[in-house]
């Protein structure tokens, strides 16, 4: 009767399945009954949630369908249980959703007995061809022993017969050849020894690696026998405890009614609760090897038993994997950019339907993506070799391009961007818009791992017609604590292709250097255009590695949006003149190895603007930030939803605000001039967080990050940024 009183929406119900979701009634105790949960089947598990909300972070209880009963009592009412340590009494809503979920049960429990086995045969066939291996390894091991026999009976046998002619005098020319073939001989002598030498170590290696093998291959026999009998011992006291507690005598008022379907008041509103946590307060100690050793310790209070989690320990942050898919809005590109041939684009008002939902800031703070290169950088003891992380982290950062046709938003004067990723990936980053005319960024990024990377961009673009050249103007630094170096580079152009007609696609194209200014070393890395008629492979990209005295010292080579791979370089000669008459340089080098490859976009990023996992998580809300930050811009939030139509008045709206604001610091420029003359057009623009500074390595001037921010945001106390949203 309770039940018929609930009014409940159906959920949108999927094909009966491997996965299924939906709300059921779980039985708990005669006090509360059947609780409303949600139930998520997927890969031959059952488990279920207080709420859909919960399914990030909150399991209540999971049961593998592998070795499950399945049960229908009535037509409403099914029962799961797995034998005694878990059991669950459910109602679906009608007989019909019941046998939607008992059909999508049955599938995945047959698809999970089936895999169980399978896995059992792979096991065994991967015994089996193990062993036909070593037997292998075995016999070609006596073939290179009776190898190794006949060359040192050979050799022996030749070096006697050129002894022997050796002695017999012959004329000038026949001895001159006798020598020669002496020579030889000698040579082909320690050679062979050399090899004898090294088959007796393969040998060596091979039979004592063969016994290891072996004994490895029973050790873990062994270790997976003792884990099931372990597991059984422990599904069986697991039983026992839990029938000990159901007969308990002492226990409270609340237990008393206790049905043997129920579990132990998991639902109660103030406490988690979880369906395994059923034991009594005791270590269970379980038999088995020492090495092997474990105790489980159930938490207990007051007869109510909550998640074991340790207070100090920070869940990570499950961050978002998808974003709204792109609209299927058509613009005629050309009907807008025709009359805008040859300016520069910063100036042209461009309607949000040529953007992505990021800005600027934003795609600057892409360029942490592989910051693990640089955090193995950072443990180099050769500065050479970390030439080489540097290097491949200055072409990573092109490899989130290749796709991303759309425009980032420009940012507005003032605006910031936060990337705090200490707890995640051990660093965090700034960006700030300093300046409006051109318009210039500023980032700085320090991590725990003993990097620190910043950088002042100014983008110079122009439309050319069929192409759009974008010229990123300003210089990147890379700092190093343990080693003091200090690497600067500079960016290579982008053009986008195809602007009147066809699909448009992105090529990077010029050559960087990338120096290190405490030791001199320089790697120049050569980005090719893409030619419809070269034979190499499209974006590709090399570069090589020099001291401070021009020798080179790495070779790298690969793609700016797949992979690059280094080299150490072991000889050098000049080779034969290549294009234009220049002289190439031939290099021997060690096998190569991979430095960088790119990570697989996540799936269906093709509907949202391709971008990249952490691309996905940039415009994410999050809160605490500084209300000058670039999620809380409306136009590019009303974007992301889909709203292009509102994006854009929202868009027109803040560019008149940013516009309204600079002519009112120019007036006060003005004010504050001598003269007129003096003061017009003046704009006394200081950034918030970063100021002007030459620097004294580089002798380049650039903004570099001031101090402040990150305790601002601890205190929330952003009372000193200016309201440009």
């Amino acid at each position: 009767k309770t039940l018929a009183k609930q009014i409940i929406p159906k959920p949108p119900t999927p094909t009966p399945g491997d996965n299924y979701k939906g709300w059921l009634f779980k039985w708990t105790n005669y006090i509360k009954g059947y609780q409303r949960r949600w139930f998520v089947l997927s890969n031959g598990l059952l488990s279920y949630y207080r709420t859909q909300a919960e399914m990030g972070h909150t399991c209540r209880g999971t049961i593998n369908l592998a070795t499950a009963n399945i049960a229908v009592e009535d037509s409403c009412n099914f029962v799961i249980s797995n034998g005694g340590a878990q059991t669950y009494h459910l109602k679906a809503n009608s007989e019909v959703e019941r046998q939607r979920w008992i059909t999508a049960l049955e599938l995945a429990k047959a698809k999970a007995v089936r895999m169980q086995a399978e896995s059992g045969e792979r096991e065994h066939r991967y015994v089996k061809e193990f062993q036909s291996t070593l037997r292998t390894l075995n016999s070609k091991v006596e073939d290179l022993t009776t190898c190794n026999d006949l060359i040192v009976k050979h050799g022996s046998a030749l070096q006697r017969s050129l002894s022997e002619l050796e002695g017999i005098r012959v004329g000038g020319d026949m001895g001159e050849k006798i020598r020669q073939v002496t020579e030889r001989a000698t040579l082909f002598r320690i050679t062979s020894n050399a090899m004898i030498n090294a088959c007796r170590d393969f040998l060596s290696l091979a039979q004592s690696h063969s016994k290891r093998w072996q004994k490895a291959l029973h050790g873990e026999r062994d270790q997976r026998i003792r884990l099931e009998e372990t597991l059984e011992q422990l599904a069986k006291q697991h039983n026992h405890l839990e029938r000990a507690f159901r007969g308990a005598t002492v226990l409270p008022s609340s237990f008393s009614g206790v049905s043997g379907k129920g579990d132990a008041s998991d639902e109660d509103d103030d406490n988690e609760f979880f369906d395994a946590m059923e034991d009594p307060a005791e270590f269970i100690t379980v038999p088995a090897d020492p090495k092997y050793h474990r105790f489980i310790t159930p938490c207990f209070s007051n007869f109510i038993f909550k998640s074991c989690v340790p207070l100090e320990l920070e869940p990570v942050r499950q961050r978002r994997t998808r974003i709204p898919d792109k609209p299927n809005y058509y613009l005629n590109l050309w009907s807008i950019m025709k009359n805008c041939i040859g300016k520069e684009l910063s100036k042209i008002p461009m309607p949000v339907n040529f953007n992505e939902p990021l800005s600027m800031l934003q795609r600057l703070s892409e360029d942490l993506e592989y910051y693990e290169l640089l955090d193995k950088a950072a443990k180099c003891q050769s500065s050479l070799e970390q030439m080489c992380y540097v290097a491949a982290f200055t072409v990573s950062s092109y490899s989130t391009t290749v796709h991303r046709t759309g425009k980032p938003f420009n940012p507005l004067l003032g605006e910031t961007f936060e990337l705090d990723r200490l707890s995640e990936c051990g660093y965090r980053s700034l960006c700030e818009q300093v300046s409006h005319h051109p318009p210039a960024a500023a980032h700085h990024a320090i991590s725990e791992k003993g990097w620190t990377l910043r950088q002042e961009i100014t983008l110079a673009s122009k439309f050319r017609g069929k192409y759009l050249s974008i010229m990123p103007l300003g210089s990147i630094q890379c700092l190093f604590d343990k080693s003091d170096n200090h690497y600067s580079w500079k960016k290579v152009t982008t053009t986008v292709h195809n602007i009147i007609v066809g699909k448009l696609w992105i090529d990077q194209s010029g050559e960087i250097d990338v120096v290190n200014h405490k030791t001199g070393d320089r790697c120049h890395l050569k980005f090719a255009p893409y030619s419809y008629f070269s034979r190499d492979v499209p974006r590709k990209v090399t570069g090589v590695v020099t001291d401070k005295d021009g020798k080179a010292h790495y070779v790298l080579s690969g793609t700016w949006d797949e992979k690059m791979e280094f080299s150490r370089i072991m000889q050098s000669s000049k080779g034969e003149n290549g294009t234009e008459g220049k002289q190439r340089t031939v290099y021997q080098t060690l096998k190569a190895k991979e430095i960088w490859t790119k990570n697989p976009l996540p799936e269906g990023a093709e509907n949202m603007y391709f971008f990249s996992s952490l691309a996905l998580t940039l415009n994410e809300p999050e809160e605490g930030v500084a209300p000058t930050d670039s999620r809380r811009r409306p136009d590019q939030r009303l974007m992301e939803d889909g709203r292009w139509d509102e994006a854009n008045a929202e868009k027109q709206r803040l560019e008149e605000k940013q516009r309204i604001t600079r002519r009112e610091r120019e007036r006060e420029a003005v004010k504050a001039a001598s003269s007129p003359e003096e003061g017009a057009h003046q704009d006394n623009y200081q950034a918030m967080w970063f100021e002007k500074l030459d620097d004294p390595v580089s002798g380049e001037t650039l903004h570099v990050y001031k101090g402040g921010y990150w305790e601002a945001k601890e205190q929330g106390s952003w009372d000193t940024c200016p309201d440009i949203f």
